[in-house]
């Protein structure tokens, strides 16, 4: 349960940074969800194979290079979800930023309400 009311959240914020963000647009709330749920799916699959393989460049950077494999993960979403648009590296890795923040404000305030 916890996890579909974090799906929703996510689907919540990725709403929203479609309004705000110029390089990014979602057809829909549907579409929001399966791009929540596409990101989870990618996050958990995808996310540290690139990390592993990725590692002597991201300790190099200091760990920024993660930046980067946010971004990817935000493109690959956008090739495999139909109603899900971001125009380029730029608005993916800000979409990235922003979307993390997003969902740490919302986790947060969810955890608040159980305390």
């Amino acid at each position: 349960m916890k996890f579909l009311f974090k799906l929703i959240l996510s689907a919540v914020a990725v709403v929203i940074l479609a309004k705000i963000l110029p390089g990014v647009e979602v057809d829909g709330y549907l579409s929001a969800l399966i791009v929540a749920v596409v990101i989870a799916i990618l996050n958990a699959i995808v996310k540290p194979l690139l990390v592993v393989l990725t590692l002597p460049i991201t300790v190099v950077t200091l760990g920024v290079f993660l930046l980067v494999i946010n971004a990817m993960i935000i493109l690959l979403a956008d090739y495999f979800v139909i109603g899900f648009d971001v125009t380029g590296w730029f608005w993916a890795l800000i979409f990235s930023l922003l979307l993390s923040m997003f969902q740490s404000i919302l986790y947060s305030v969810l955890k608040k309400d159980k305390n």
